[in-house]
């Protein structure tokens, strides 16, 4: 029953028999699950490491369990770490995958390239996606990384997205969540939703991305200069794996002008972002270019999350998290 929380059917055989039973050893245990005494000894460290026994304080050399109502708190929490620290695992390899495809088509002659396009300089670039959103039929999918909007760029947007909206375009974006800090990318947001468009946010994004139709995807080559070149992927293969990267970050993306949800540990989304990053061993730079955020900001967040794991250096922070179950002991 508790497979999914880390235990296996002997541990937990194990642990519900010193639940019944504080006062039996390992041979009663060994009796009573009715498996061998190694397998009762390697379930008990097992327990010992997931804190789910503890040595007794009343009987010297003996084991007592921790109550369930407060053991299985502590596997979910764990669990949840595990998954967060996944999702960001998951998160850097959608970006270099994304980022490889993007520089191998770059990289490859065009002649040789069916189902790439490469455009260089960011006319040639704004001038594809203007002829992409003037033909599209039926969806946009588009990540929006880099933070706020500039107000002017929001303005300029709205009577294109009035316009697909209007004929019945699905729109769907996902941007950064630090953007829930700027008001005119929320007001943006909020007109676009009462149109039909749909609006979340992650803590980061594996790079920019537009979709439209299932059918063609741009990307820069370079993430750090999205001006500078990009490519245009119309083969099959490659939009059926873009499609399902973007269906993967949307299904964990929080609707923008919700109430930020928090984990077991306390955490935003952001701030579980920031802990892996920590222990990645990112600089404050890295980190807001990541999170779309000021350098000053990162730094405050960082120093925050150091603070309540009582950690005086980011490595010791990075141990803390792992023993605290934000982060999983094992980073593989």
């Amino acid at each position: 029953m508790l497979t999914a929380l880390g235990l296996d059917s002997v541990a937990e055989a194990v642990y519900r028999a010193i639940l019944a039973d504080p006062t039996g050893g390992v041979a009663e245990l060994v009796a009573r699950v009715g498996r061998s005494e190694e397998e009762v000894r390697d379930a008990l460290d097992a327990l010992s490491e997931l804190a789910l026994v503890r040595p007794s304080a009343e009987r010297e050399g003996g084991l007592r369990a921790v109550s369930p109502d407060v053991g299985m708190e502590a596997l979910m929490a764990r669990q949840q770490a595990e998954l967060a620290a996944q999702q960001l695992r998951l998160e850097s390899s959608r970006s270099a995958a994304a980022q490889l495809i993007a520089e191998y088509a770059d990289l490859r002659p065009a002649a040789s390239s069916p189902g790439v396009e490469h455009l260089i300089g960011i006319d040639a670039i704004r001038d594809t996606l203007a002829r992409l959103t003037r033909d599209v039929a039926t969806e946009v999918m588009a990540f929006l990384p880099g933070g706020a909007q500039p107000l002017a760029q929001l303005d300029a947007s709205r009577p294109l997205d009035e316009e697909l909206l209007g004929r019945g375009v699905r729109m769907r974006s996902v941007y950064l969540s630090s953007v829930r800090n700027d008001q005119n990318t929320v007001d943006y947001a909020n007109w676009l939703t009462r149109l039909g468009g749909q609006v979340r946010t992650v803590p980061a994004l594996p790079t920019r991305m537009i979709i439209t139709d299932r059918a063609t995807a741009v990307i820069p080559v370079n993430s750090e200069d999205s001006g500078a070149a990009a490519v245009v992927l119309t083969g099959q293969g490659t939009l059926t794996a873009l499609c399902a990267l973007f269906e993967t970050v949307w299904a964990g993306a929080q609707v923008l002008g919700q109430a930020v949800m928090r984990d077991g540990h306390g955490l935003s989304p952001q701030e579980a972002a920031t802990v892996g990053l920590l222990a990645q061993g990112h600089t404050d730079e890295a980190i807001a270019k990541r999170l779309g955020i000021s350098q000053r900001t990162a730094r405050r967040i960082a120093t925050d999350l150091m603070g309540r794991l009582n950690a005086r250096s980011r490595f010791e922070a990075g141990v803390r998290a792992v023993q605290q179950g934000w982060l999983p002991s094992d980073p593989a």
